[in-house]
Formats: structure tokens, C-alpha cells, sequence
């Protein structure tokens, strides 16, 4: 993150923004435009993204599904614009760690012991290592300890819409991104990867929930696609995975989608007007 804090430093926030005498190493300045940067960026992430993949790839005729609430596209971008900020709160403060020198993030493909072969092992471990996070912390979220108060919010989005990717209780939403921060901590991992690491997981969250259940048919059991995800928020105890099917297979969780069998939302509409 530090990348993003220096060139908007240099771009924008000196001296257009805080006053010359303040050094851009202060704490307090980069705190400060840390939470602004990042409240930034998600929220043009989630606006941006969620708004292409609504107009161009979910498929309006799913609101017409009798489990669609009303005003439901409203709902869950207010719900979410209202969590955002919140959700940032303890996100700068890892970010500000980063910033500081405390994790593993480097600049120069130079400075990983096996070039650009380790930059792209990164990438995999990442993303297994995320995946594995967030599906324990995604099943304990549906714990009855945590349920009702953390993450049923989320649940009430059982025909989700891209705009819900980003619509959870603030705990849930962080809680849920953690392994994501936690990595550069772990493990070396090239700045401009993590970057780009950060926007594609955005993407990937919109992409679960965006309705289009499309899966090349070798991939269909490996992937967590969208049609995975839409059965999880239509029958709760299943595929709580985030970008692979793997955990959940190895603890009891996954369910085929109903899509694939015939038996899916769009399967639901077309025998409704078949009647």
C-alpha cells in the first residue's frame, strides 16, 4: 500500500492537500490518508465493477425470482456503502503496518530468492492460502454464536445481485478479508502483486455473486463459480468456499449446484411460466 500512499503524496496530497510543513512520514498523515485511500478504492472498486458486471453480465431475469426482495438492488448498495468505511477501520490499520516496514511486501523481483518463478508461486499460495482462510472463518461466521449477529445480514441476499458482494455487517466483511492482509505478513510478496492480488479479489467477490453460472464443464467441481455461491446463500450449510471447491470437500461442505443438475433459479422462473 505504501505504492498508492506515495504517489498520491506525490500527485496530490502535497502540498494540494496538507500543509508543506507536515512530513509525509508522519503517522498521523498517513493513518489519515490511508483510511481516505482506501475508503477510495473500495468504493470505486465496488461502484465500478459491480456496476459493469450488473449491467452487462447478471441476468435481469433472476428479479423477477419470488426469493428477489423488493428494492433489493437499493438495499445492497446502501448496506454496503454503509459498511465500507467501517470495514477500514482495522484494514488501515494493517495497511498502515505495511507501510511502516513490518511485512514481508518487497519492491524489486530482484529481492525474491527465486526471481520472477517465485513472484508467480506467490500468486498460487496466495490464493490457496486466502481460500483455506476464508472458508474456516466463513463456516465459523455461520456458527449460532456469530450468526444472527455478524453474518445473517449477508443472507438476506438469497437471489444476490454483484451490488451484495460487498454487503455485509462490517465484522463479517473484515473478518472475511483478514487472510488477505495476514498473507504479506507470513510470506514475501512483491508489492505490485499484492496490488494486484487486492483488485482481483474484489473482482472475484462480485464475479460469485453476479448470477452468471457459466463454468467451462472440466472446472465445474473445482471452481467456486457463481453458482456455487448462489447455493450457498439458498441453502446455508454449503460451499463456503471463496475461489476453490477443495475445502470444501475435504470438510463435508460441498454441494453440486442445482444449476448444473436443472434445478437452479433459472430453472425455478422457467417452470414458473411454464405453469
Amino acid at each position: 500500500m505504501d505504492l498508492v500512499l506515495d504517489a498520491a503524496d506525490r500527485h496530490l496530497l502535497t502540498p494540494y492537500v496538507y500543509p508543506t510543513g507536515w512530513p509525509e512520514g508522519a503517522p498521523c498523515r498517513q493513518l489519515l490518508s490511508l483510511f481516505v485511500i482506501t475508503n477510495l478504492g473500495a468504493l470505486a472498486l465496488y461502484l465500478l465493477f459491480g456496476t459493469l458486471s450488473y449491467y452487462f453480465i447478471f441476468d435481469h431475469e433472476l428479479k423477477k425470482h419470488p426469493q428477489f426482495l423488493e428494492n433489493q438492488v437499493r438495499r445492497e448498495i446502501t448496506y454496503a456503502l454503509r459498511s465500507l468505511p467501517w470495514i477500514s477501520v482495522p484494514t488501515v490499520a494493517l495497511f498502515f503496518a505495511e507501510v511502516r516496514g513490518y511485512s514481508k511486501l518487497y519492491d524489486n523481483i530482484q529481492d525474491s530468492p527465486y526471481g520472477w518463478s517465485g513472484v508467480f508461486l506467490s500468486m498460487l499460495s496466495f490464493l490457496f492460502f486466502t481460500d483455506m482462510g476464508i472458508y474456516w472463518i466463513h463456516r465459523a461466521l455461520h456458527h449460532k454464536l456469530f450468526y444472527k449477529r455478524f453474518h445473517k445480514p449477508h443472507h438476506l441476499w438469497k437471489i444476490a445481485t454483484p451490488f451484495a458482494s460487498h454487503a455485509f455487517h462490517p465484522v463479517d466483511g473484515f473478518m472475511q478479508s483478514l487472510p488477505y492482509h495476514v498473507y504479506p505478513f507470513l510470506f514475501p510478496l512483491h508489492k505490485v502483486t499484492y496490488l494486484g492480488l487486492y483488485i482481483f479479489v474484489n473482482v472475484w467477490t462480485i464475479s460469485i455473486h453476479d448470477g452468471d453460472y457459466r463454468v467451462p464443464r472440466l472446472l465445474r467441481h473445482v471452481i467456486n463459480g457463481s453458482a456455487h455461491h448462489t447455493d450457498h446463500h439458498l441453502y446455508f450449510d454449503y460451499n463456503y468456499g471463496q475461489y476453490f471447491t477443495l475445502w470444501d470437500k475435504i470438510g463435508g461442505s460441498y454441494k453440486s449446484p442445482t444449476a448444473f443438475e436443472g434445478k437452479g433459479p433459472h430453472d425455478y422462473l422457467r417452470k414458473l411460466r411454464e405453469k
